[in-house]
């Protein structure tokens, strides 16, 4: 596919009447309007209204946008290819996720043998009509007989736990409700599991209310939810989010507890063979991260970066837990260790090595055996297994190569390829990603990979998407995206920039993006537009920027800094109200990333950068395309709405400000593919209208 340059002038939009509130809030003496308060109903008559014009009109306006269809059906070919996740077993039976090509949510499959037939398990095509009904986690009993799992419906954080028996296909009667963003584990004996769960909200508020006290319950199977034990739950703070999970070997529960979304967290220890055993802190005061790894008899393996900012694995002893009797297993090492396995006898430890996957395998006593050989610059997932195992499937992708999927085995050090999809069409070898490094505003050193058709001209008129998160100690590693091989065919060039916030180089790397360091993030991203800029990749009529989540903070934060330098911007359901974020869903557990309006020097620094307080009139910002759904409840999509309407009302620059608001849709997980498709041609047929541009041809 390519672009041509299209001559048409921006017009103007009549954008819907949103009336302007007089509400004003009062933060630390200092006086800030809300005009746009009333949208915090986004039930009412008026709110609705409001959604229906501005659907409308960004419907229509997206619609006429010429090579808009034609982006869709390419992306809709590309996409239609075979792919897998990578197998993992429990018991005798190995299960694993499939897509035949189009379909809209992937399908479980079990066998016995991965190298041979498989039978469906769960297929969530089949739960609703329009395919908004996904599996969201799932929990498999340890004999492989009994499956867990967790369905949302129109992509809501909020989902119902059912089981299903592995042999024969069918439900059990069970029914869990009120979990959100929680996994489950099972107890050995096949009894029942171990769930997090809220207690209800109120009928009109089951996607706003603030979601507080998560507590951990024990469910027996056969028994109504009501009859669920309640094990562990924080009594002295509403934001605290808890967990817990059985050893591999049944004999422990292993319960953590963070407040809010903090990586650092507590960790406690039941010994499920003793009758009422008492809970038993091992880390009581949540000063570090402390990641459970496995256990080998009363020994845990833990990953923490207490005094190793970087990360490395301990060994505790349940007898002697006190820090002076820790055992080190793998030292802190100059790269970023993200995770680790026991599997067949040894740790295989992923780590970071500036921003992209590097896997090396210990002895359980921490001498290195050797590593994983990797086909480039890309990331890892998988390595899941128990300490008797001695095979393990694990999944590699880039930003040019689709997830392929590895047989590994753990005694001869091995891998060989199980799947590797092919897209009609589609030659990796044609495209490339580099690796750059840049320096930011206050002299920092920021990695980016750019990637783009190989032999593209550095003559600044490439059309060019800037991308990053930069929050929440997430890391933003290479990874395979149909629609960016999309975009490339049209002569794109697309950048991730790994800001400061992210977990790409431990733990100061994310304190220097948190709380009152924000604007450290939005100085990365800033300096990477710069980069991309003085490099000749492309020029400010050229450049768009597109977040999500953290990441469309990021760009309505950005854009409003430096409209000079972009001239699309796209944030897809972001935090845009940096002061009422906490009085919405879990939006509580985000002060521990972004600060409290109860702090001065927090208050003071989020008003500074919040999307929707620093709109100003009569600035021309770029072309912005706001997306949200309207059953995003992690991000309540009045922060959507409420900025929206403030650009609008303030931005006099003729160029579009619309609000795209899918329906039976939430933060993303679960989305269909079809939805998906459709999402991605707006975006890019929205992106390339403001540059002037319009897809011309297809390439067959």
């Amino acid at each position: 596919m390519a672009v041509t340059t299209a001559n048409s002038a921006p017009q103007a939009i009549a954008y819907p009447s949103a009336k302007r509130g007089d509400h004003v809030d009062d933060y630390q003496g200092v006086k800030v309007a809300d005009p746009y308060r009333w949208m915090e109903n986004i039930d009412s008559p008026e709110t609705r209204a409001w959604v229906e014009a501005e659907s409308k009109l960004a419907g229509d306006y997206l619609a006429k946008i010429p090579g808009r269809d034609e982006i869709a059906q390419r992306y809709q070919k590309l996409v239609n290819f075979e792919r897998w996740g990578a197998p993992w077993k429990r018991g005798k039976n190995w299960l694993y996720w499939h897509n035949s090509g189009l379909q809209n949510q992937s399908v479980l499959f079990v066998t016995e043998n991965p190298e041979g037939s498989a039978r469906v398990l769960i297929d969530p095509n089949l739960l609703s009509k329009d395919a908004t009904i996904a599996v969201t986690t799932y929990a498999i009993s340890q004999d492989g007989n009994l499956i867990a799992y967790a369905l949302s419906d129109a992509g809501s954080d909020w989902q119902i736990w059912h089981v299903r028996d592995v042999a024969t296909g069918k439900d059990l009667p069970d029914q869990l409700h009120w979990s959100k963003a929680g996994g489950a584990s099972w107890r050995k004996d096949r009894s029942g599991f171990y769930y997090t769960a809220y207690d209800p909200p109120k009928p009109d508020e089951v996607l706003k209310a603030a979601n507080q006290y998560e507590k951990l319950f024990f469910h027996k199977l056969g028994t109504p939810q009501s009859a669920d034990m309640l094990i562990y739950t924080r009594h002295d703070a509403p934001d605290w989010y808890v967990g817990g999970s059985v050893t591999d070997d049944g004999r422990y529960l292993i319960v953590s507890a963070s407040r809010g979304t903090d990586v650092k967290n507590t960790l406690m220890v039941q010994d499920l063979t003793v009758p009422n055993a008492p809970m038993l802190p091992i880390i009581k005061e949540p000063i570090a991260s402390y990641g459970f790894i496995d256990n080998i008899g009363t020994t845990l393996y833990v990953l923490t970066d207490d005094h190793a900012p970087h990360y490395r694995v301990i060994a505790i002893d349940l007898g002697k837990p006190d820090p002076a009797n820790w055992r080190l297993i793998v030292p802190e090492g100059a790269d970023t260790l993200e995770d680790a396995s026991l599997i067949g006898g040894q740790l295989i430890a992923q780590y970071m090595h500036d921003a992209h996957s590097v896997v090396r395998r210990y002895t359980t006593d921490g001498n290195l055996i050797g590593t994983v050989d990797l086909p480039g610059l890309g990331s890892t997932s998988g390595f899941e297994g128990t300490i008797n195992d001695t095979v393990t499937y694990y999944g590699y992708n880039s930003y040019t190569t689709p997830t392929s999927i590895y047989r590994f085995d753990t005694a001869a050090g091995k891998s060989m390829l199980w799947h590797s999809p092919t897209l009609a069409g589609y030659e990796p070898a044609q495209y490339e990603t580099a690796q750059v490094f840049y320096t930011s505003k206050d002299g920092t050193r920021v990695p980016m990979f750019i990637t783009a058709r190989k032999g593209t001209r550095l003559d600044g008129e490439n059309p060019t998407i800037l991308s990053a998160y930069g929050g929440f100690n997430i890391p933003a590693l290479p990874s395979f995206s149909t629609a960016w091989v999309v975009w490339m065919e049209m002569g794109g060039v697309f950048a991730i920039a790994n800001l400061r916030g992210g977990g790409e180089y431990g733990r100061e790397w994310h304190e220097a993006g948190m709380k009152t360091h924000k604007q450290n993030v939005f100085d990365d991203f800033i300096a990477a537009a710069e980069y991309l800029i003085a490099q000749k990749w492309t020029n400010p009529k050229r450049l768009a920027i597109w977040g999500g989540s953290n990441g469309g903070l990021l760009v309505g934060a950005v854009e409003e800094q430096r409209p000079d330098l972009f001239a699309a911007a796209v944030p897809h359901v972001g935090v845009m109200d940096m002061l009422r974020f906490r009085k919405f869903t879990v939006g509580e557990g985000w002060e521990s990333e972004y600060g409290s309006v109860d702090n001065p020097e927090d208050f003071k620094a989020m008003l500074a950068y919040s999307p929707l307080h620093n709109v100003k009139a009569g600035v021309a910002y770029p072309a912005t395309l706001v997306m949200t759904g309207d059953h995003d409840d992690r991000v309540f999509p009045a922060h959507s709405f409420k900025f929206a309407a403030a650009m609008q009302h303030d931005d006099l620059s003729g160029n579009p400000i619309l609000i795209r608001i899918e329906t039976r849709a939430g933060h993303g997980a679960g989305k269909p593919l079809s939805k998906s498709i459709d999402e991605t041609a707006d975006a890019f047929a929205f992106i390339l209208n403001a540059f002037g541009m319009t897809a011309a041809s297809l390439q067959k």
